[in-house]
């Protein structure tokens, strides 16, 4: 087996040794830049995920008894690590999902920004906090954060550290067991995380990994988890959310996108061309967040398709743990069959290839050209599907309405962006686009990277929010605590209490009263 340059066969060794299984059985993936066979990993059972889930809920007690600075510093201290590590990160992002090594280098990046965030961070997010009362004076009200106990962490194959580890951080700075599905497809990258959190201070038992195809797995996790983190398809997030909502645990899923750019008419074009490029080819169009739909002012339409096509068949594709390639390869078979039949599609029906459509085989099994698709109509797989590879469709659009109405005719509502010179009327317009990041004159960027602002979707594009205050505390139980200096006069008193109470009631509709005519 050929190794890719920074790993060698002990850290695989090591790397497998982290998953939790009992059995023999082994599975090995496909690597994408050349089709052969990954290394085995072993396998496990359900009765595995209840045996690791049963270890790792006997560990979080004492995890959670640590002081929170305690974790938090084990938090930098792994982020520490995964810079370190770095390159060999970078090659196992690579070896399983095919990806450039500037794109991996992102992914693993990322990673250390969210164990620096939250390292740095967690303190103000969980402290207790005192609120206002319902009778200021009489009763003092006090709100704490506890751990849920168990956190399930199911992760896809596109982003197998950034997804899968960076919901894992927050969760064990919080005090949380973490139960973790290493993806089939790229089981290497989360292990290789988990030996670096537990050399980091993490206690082994407190985060634990099973393998294996989530037909298999997913409802053993379900079944003995307190929440659940899943990122992956719409279709699956919503079989997961029915089968926690009868165990009525939490959830937090990131699910698909059909994500749209809008290019307005006072549009730098150059820069448009430049943030299109990167938002729609990216890791081989494989991110939830990436840009498969494009609509442009007419007075630009002609000229930012010349552009954009151009550009576009210029990116630099191949196989290479070097950084002398843009653009890898998609990740498996089953994701270039897809693309394929998505243009294939289009094409059949009168779509127009402005450049790519092409599968690249000369260069590895599963390489697909960047595309660009004009004369896109409603019909077409690729109007409204989730593509997930290197295929962008572009349209003409009359004005900023046409572009809002259009922009917002999916299920869908992960991500977007707008390219205007006025910022204040692409933020009048980012109000009115249903997801829930827009980035302004980027594609993506700059949301996922503002980790102290939260991230998620809108409509089928998910539930709940990672990063910010929001990725921290949904891992937690609010718990209130009110004290009363005096007892509650019951019954001889209650109508001298129930005066008393509308006096206090009136006194705060005073007040609010005041405050809303203060804040117009």
């Amino acid at each position: 087996m050929n190794l890719p340059p920074h790993l060698v066969q002990a850290d695989l060794d090591r790397y497998t040794a982290q998953v939790f299984s009992t059995g023999s059985e082994v599975a090995c993936s496909v690597a994408p830049f050349t089709g052969d066979p990954l290394p085995p990993v072993p396998q496990s059972s359900a009765a595995d995920v209840a045996l690791a889930a049963t270890r790792a809920r006997a560990a979080q007690v004492g995890w959670a008894a640590r002081p929170l600075p305690e974790r938090s510093r084990i938090a930098l201290r792994f982020g520490e690590l995964l810079i370190a590590e770095r390159d060999k990160l970078v090659d196992l992002v690579q070896w399983e999902t095919g990806k450039s090594r500037i794109h991996a280098g992102i992914e693993a990046l990322g990673v250390a920004t969210v164990a620096a965030h939250y390292g740095a961070e967690s303190a103000g997010y969980l402290a207790s906090t005192s609120v206002r009362s319902g009778v200021p004076g009489v009763v003092s009200a006090r709100v704490t954060r506890h751990p849920k106990g168990l956190v399930g962490v199911i992760a896809p194959w596109n982003y197998p550290l950034f997804l899968a580890v960076g919901d894992v951080i927050p969760a064990l700075v919080a005090g949380n067991a973490v139960l973790s599905k290493a993806d089939s497809q790229a089981p290497m990258t989360l292990l290789a995380a988990r030996d670096l959190a537990v050399r980091a201070g993490v206690p082994a038992d407190v985060w634990q990994v099973v393998a294996g195809p989530g037909r298999l797995l997913g409802q053993a996790i379900i079944d003995v988890v307190d929440h659940l983190a899943f990122t992956g398809s719409t279709a699956t997030g919503r079989r997961l959310a029915a089968a926690a909502g009868e165990r009525l645990i939490g959830t937090s899923l990131e699910l698909g996108g059909k994500n749209p750019m809008i290019v307005r008419q006072d549009a730098n074009l150059d820069a448009a061309v430049t943030g299109a490029l990167q938002a729609c080819f990216a890791s081989a169009g494989q991110m939830c967040i990436g840009i498969e739909r494009i609509y442009v002012h007419e007075s630009l339409y002609l000229a930012f398709v010349d552009r954009l096509a151009a550009a576009a068949g210029s990116i630099r594709m191949g196989a290479s743990y070097d950084h002398d390639v843009e653009l890898g390869s998609l990740t498996s078979a089953e994701q270039l069959a897809v693309t394929q039949d998505h243009v294939a599609d289009a094409v059949a029906q009168g779509a127009v290839v402005a450049t790519g459509g092409q599968a690249r085989p000369e260069l590895g099994p599963f390489f697909f050209e960047p595309t660009v698709l004009t004369g896109v109509r409603p019909g077409m797989k690729v109007y409204s599907d989730e593509t997930f590879g290197p295929v962008v469709a572009v349209y003409p659009v009359v004005d900023d309405e046409d572009a809002i109405v259009r922009a917002n005719d999916s299920e869908y509502g992960l991500s977007a962006s707008i390219w205007s010179r006025d910022l204040a009327a692409a933020q009048a317009m980012a109000s009115r686009i249903q997801a829930g990041a827009v980035n302004i004159n980027d594609g993506y960027l700059s949301a996922i990277s503002s980790l102290s602002a939260p991230m998620g979707g809108m409509k089928a594009s998910g539930v709940g929010r990672r990063h910010a205050a929001d990725g921290i505390l949904r891992f937690t139980e609010s718990q209130t605590t009110t004290s009363q200096r005096v007892s509650t006069p019951y019954p001889s008193q209650t109508k001298m209490y129930l005066a008393a109470t509308r006096l206090v009631v009136l006194a705060q509709l005073k007040a609010a009263r005041r405050k809303a005519r203060k804040d117009i």
